[in-house]
């Protein structure tokens, strides 16, 4: 009797979580990708304006993303990142011209924030308490009704942070998803805040994804788009990929991992998120200065984050809607005067690349929160994943990941 499939829709990192996730077990895998490669919004490639591999994207991960870490070792992909030993993050404010290092102790009593040294310069550590609002259950609400978003302490920190986090400007942002990050990392203290950087997302999570399913007998079809599920009463009776269909067996479950748009398209009436938010990264072919550190926060400019790595200088900017239109030459111009000026770098503008993704995230809002889905359907073989999806979390790395983990189990837990 042939063993029954798992059809997993979508290679990002919410469907290869899932697949990796069942890969091996009782059930044949197949991952199905409508483009050319895998990764989604989480993914490398070769720009041939600069001449480099780099990542479409700059993720940060934080040692506390306890099921992207768990991906990354049963993947492999833990050589494809930089963990360093202590929590420790430097900031510039281009308006002061003011620098500092935050460096959060390890434990989770929380006494660097009585050291000057370790906290933001001009706060206090009685600033530092009204996060823990945050962390109060009770119904979702706009940040702006729970923190106090202004002083040295919000502009300096709590925005950085929870914009970064979010990809939504945090006084319009959800309670209950600000406060899910800061239970997971900054609660926890310093071993829980340490940054993650991957040298290429490519090399660090989906390489080494693929490569572990295709060990394990996992088949992998890119340039797979699906085109319509046919539903037979409660269930998913066939996939329709244009040239091609598949029917699906008794037995047979669908993870449905694609962007919410493209969800609803095959799933009538499905709810899901319908606000987003803008990302831009740029990216500049220099190497870093000598003594730059691997990720600089930058308050008061456009810049909000430079990552350094060894062949360039990349920049991420949040909640970037109102930067959609901007020429590009001119952004580039513009951003490279702040990363000059924050990396002390005397040279002019250096071959660039800038990247705008209109369509990011969702919007973290409590409205939107209110629209994800749960990975369980009414339809009684397919299942959700994706970082859209209710996870608990902001669209980050670990939520979709822990979207994929969360269907596979669902799946699991079914009589194959």
């Amino acid at each position: 009797m042939a063993k029954a499939v798992v059809h997993v829709i979508g290679a990002g990192l919410a469907g290869l979580a899932a697949a990796v996730r069942l890969a091996g077990g009782s059930r044949d895998i197949i991952v199905y990708e409508a483009a050319r490669q895998a990764g989604g919004r989480c993914r490398s490639y070769f720009d041939t304006t600069l001449g480099i591999v780099i990542d479409n994207g700059n993720h940060l991960l934080l040692s506390g993303n306890a099921e992207a870490l768990d991906f990354l070792r049963r993947v492999g992909g833990l050589k494809g990142v930089s963990q360093p030993a202590e929590a420790d993050f430097a900031f510039v404010d281009l308006a002061t011209k003011e620098r500092w290092r935050l460096r959060p102790n390890a434990g989770p009593l929380p006494w660097w924030i009585f050291a000057k040294g370790r906290r933001v310069p001009d706060t206090g550590w009685r600033d530092y308490l009204g996060l823990a609002k945050l962390l109060i259950p009770g119904r979702d609400k706009r940040i702006d009704e729970v923190l106090t978003c202004r002083g040295a302490l919000y502009d300096r920190l709590w925005r950085p942070f929870l914009l970064a986090a979010l990809n939504t400007e945090p006084a319009e942002g959800s309670s209950k998803l600000a406060g899910a990050v800061v239970a997971e990392t900054l609660a926890r203290g310093g071993a829980a805040c340490r940054p993650i950087v991957a040298h290429g997302l490519s090399a660090a999570f989906i390489e080494p994804a693929v490569m572990h399913l295709v060990k394990r007998g996992a088949d992998v079809r890119l340039d797979h788009r699906l085109r319509k599920i046919i539903f037979a009463g409660d269930r998913a009776a066939a996939l329709d990929f244009g040239d091609a269909r598949v029917d699906l067996n008794a037995e047979d479950e669908v993870i449905l991992a694609t962007p919410p748009g493209v969800a609803q398209d095959l799933m009538p009436g499905l709810v899901a998120p319908q606000d987003f938010r803008a990302i831009v990264n740029a990216h500049f072919k220099i190497a870093p200065p000598a003594g730059l550190p691997p990720i600089l926060g930058v308050v008061n400019g456009e810049v909000e984050w430079i990552f350094a790595f060894k062949d360039r200088l990349s920049v991420t900017i949040s909640g970037a809607d109102r930067l959609l239109d901007a020429g590009r030459e001119e952004l580039a111009a513009r951003l490279w005067a702040e990363v000059a000026e924050a990396a002390h770098i005397d040279q002019p503008l250096p071959p660039w690349q800038i990247i705008k993704e209109k369509r990011a995230t969702f919007a973290a809002t409590p409205q939107e929160n209110t629209r994800r889905p749960d990975a369980v359907t009414s339809v009684a073989n397919l299942t959700l994943a994706g970082d859209w999806t209710a996870t608990g979390l902001p669209a980050t790395i670990e939520g979709a990941i822990r979207s994929g983990h969360r269907a596979a189990d669902v799946i699991a837990g079914r009589k194959a």
